[in-house]
C-alpha cells in the first residue's frame, strides 16, 4: 500500500512540475491582457465590429510587451540583470532550470543552454543525465531524469572519467528520455565520436612533441 501510494505520489509531483509553470504563463498573459483593456479600449474603434477588439488589442500590446523585455535581456546589461534576478530567486524553485533550458533552445538559444547532455556511467550502466556544474577538481554534479517525466529524477556526483558529456542539443537528448529511449543510440554514437575527436587530439599533440 505504502508503495503504491509514493509511486502515486511522484507521478502527481512530475506531473504538477509540468502544468504549473504552463498554467501560470496562461495566468500571466490572460492577467496581462485584462490589465491593458482599458488602455486599448480607446483604439478599439478602428477595427470591425465582428472583431473582439479589446482583446486582440491587449493581446498585440502584451506580446510587443514581450518582445522588448526579450530584446532589451540579449543587451550586456539585460544579462547581467537576468542573470542576477535568476540565481537569487528563480533559480530556487524546483525544475526552473531544466524548463528554462528547454524553453531557450525551443527559442534558438542552443549556446545559453542551462545543463549539457551527457551519459554517465552509474553501476555498469550508461545512463542519460545532463550536467549541472563541475567541481575545481574535475568532478560533476549530475541530474538524472526519470522517465516519462523528466522534470523529476535524482541528483549525483561523479568522478569525471564516469561522465561523457555529448555534443548534442538538450532538445534531443530530452526527446530520448521522454519517448522511453528512444533514439539512445545516438547519444552513444555521439559518446564515442567525441571519444575518438579526443584520442585523435592528444595523439597529435603527441606527434608534435615527438621529435
Amino acid at each position: 500500500m505504502k508503495q503504491a501510494l509514493a509511486y502515486i505520489t511522484k507521478r502527481v509531483i512530475a506531473g504538477l512540475l509540468v502544468i504549473i509553470p504552463i498554467y501560470l504563463a496562461i495566468l500571466l498573459l490572460l492577467k496581462g491582457m485584462k490589465s491593458l483593456g482599458q488602455l486599448v479600449r480607446p483604439f478599439t474603434q478602428i477595427l470591425p465590429d465582428w472583431l473582439p477588439a479589446e482583446q486582440l488589442l491587449s493581446l498585440i500590446l502584451v506580446l510587443l510587451i514581450c518582445f522588448l523585455i526579450g530584446s532589451a535581456l540579449r543587451t550586456r546589461l539585460g544579462q547581467r540583470a537576468r542573470d542576477r534576478v535568476e540565481k537569487r530567486f528563480f533559480e530556487r524553485i524546483p525544475g526552473y532550470g531544466l524548463f528554462r533550458s528547454l524553453t531557450q533552445q525551443v527559442a534558438g538559444d542552443s549556446h545559453q543552454t542551462v545543463w549539457k547532455p551527457a551519459l554517465v556511467e552509474i553501476e555498469d550502466a550508461l545512463v542519460p543525465a545532463f550536467i549541472i556544474e563541475v567541481f575545481e577538481d574535475g568532478r560533476y554534479t549530475i541530474f538524472v531524469p526519470s522517465v516519462p517525466t523528466p522534470l523529476a529524477g535524482a541528483i549525483y556526483i561523479l568522478d569525471g572519467n564516469r561522465v561523457h558529456p555529448l555534443d548534442v542539443s538538450f532538445t534531443d537528448a530530452f526527446k530520448v528520455i521522454s519517448k522511453w529511449g528512444s533514439g539512445a543510440k545516438d547519444l552513444v554514437a555521439a559518446m564515442e565520436n567525441g571519444a575518438n575527436r579526443r584520442e585523435a587530439a592528444v595523439l597529435t599533440e603527441q606527434a608534435k612533441i615527438a621529435p
